[in-house]
């Protein structure tokens, strides 16, 4: 599998990324395992998962895994700290907080260091220079490699990014921002992934296929072995059935059947090439959904179909994103 760099940095990440969500909840450790050895085979190197999943179970079963399966060395890990599971104050991005998630982390994955640590959300009670200073004590400690952030809107990712550049060599630069992008949800492009762009942050994005309805399988109803017929994901799912969405599914799948691959693989494919991408994060459920996603290494959109997707896709942009010089 090609090879990228993650942001303006040295460290080089698969361009398909390997997720866990559902890793210690809906997906055993078999499957995991079948799943973990498959991305391995492939060439895949990039492995996100965050303290948060499956209650701290996703990092323990990865932590297993890399004891018993695949080598450390062989992986780049990924994980996240902030996110709490309490309904009036869902992040929690304090120093102390922090630090303290990341040594759970490490001691549920069974390492003494994880590749990429991101801050999982913005916390607007904590001072954001408090926050970022958490990421320079892990990095300066060893404990963390490379930091980054999730869920961060423009200014949050201008204002972190820009703080950190401000002191070369004392602070850590950020590598990454991981955000959702797909064909279904474009809003990255107004803010976020420009100020990206411009600082050198590595754009990872979550939920590539659009929570798995640009897959197509929800076309003709709801399959009862789906996320969107799960318990726990169904209400991540429904936002994405609508009239509006179900436009954009067909253009993709029609845009498969001319070029005789899958919806899935062009979906996949049109978010991985998109200016400043690292690698779409594909939270796969077993090893089959797996090996579609990665059987989209080989293929690269004809530039129309390309510019049609654009199209039927494009997000509503008005004042101030729009070019007014041009009028």
């Amino acid at each position: 599998m090609e090879q990228r760099h993650l942001g303006r940095t040295g460290l080089r990440v698969s361009r398909i990324g390997l997720g866990t969500l559902t890793w210690g909840r809906d997906t055993d450790e078999h499957d995991a395992a079948g799943m973990l050895k498959a991305f391995w085979e492939a060439g895949g190197t990039l492995v996100d998962t965050a303290d948060v999943y499956g209650d701290g179970e996703a990092e323990y079963l990865l932590g297993r895994l890399m004891e018993g399966l695949v080598p450390r060395r062989d992986l780049i890990v990924s994980t996240k700290a902030g996110g709490v599971p309490d309904p009036d104050r869902r992040s929690d991005a304090s120093r102390g907080h922090l630090l303290a998630a990341l040594d759970a982390s490490l001691a549920r994955l069974g390492t003494d260091y994880v590749d990429v640590w991101h801050v999982h959300a913005y916390d607007a009670c904590t001072p954001l220079e408090e926050t970022l200073h958490a990421l320079d004590l892990a990095v300066s400690s060893g404990r963390v490699r490379y930091a980054g952030v999730a869920n961060f809107c423009g200014w949050q990712l201008a204002k972190a990014a820009t703080w950190q550049l401000a002191a070369p060599g004392v602070r850590t630069r950020l590598a990454s921002t991981q955000m959702e992008y797909s064909l279904l949800q474009r809003g990255v492009e107004r803010e976020v992934l420009p100020a990206a762009l411009d600082l050198g942050i590595g754009m990872l994005p979550s939920s590539p296929l659009g929570r798995g309805v640009l897959t197509g399988k929800y076309r003709n109803g709801l399959p009862p072995d789906s996320r969107g017929a799960s318990e726990h994901l169904a209400p991540f799912v429904e936002p994405y059935l609508d009239d509006s969405s179900s436009r954009i599914v067909d253009a993709v799948t029609t845009a498969a059947d001319g070029l005789a691959v899958t919806p899935l693989q062009v979906a996949l494919a049109w978010v991985r090439d998109r200016p400043g991408v690292a690698a779409p994060i594909v939270g796969a459920r077993s090893v089959q959904q797996l090996t579609a996603a990665l059987s989209v290494e080989a293929l690269s959109l004809p530039d129309e179909i390309c510019r049609a997707l654009d199209d039927v896709s494009a997000p509503v942009h008005r004042y101030p994103d729009h070019d007014w010089s041009t009028l």
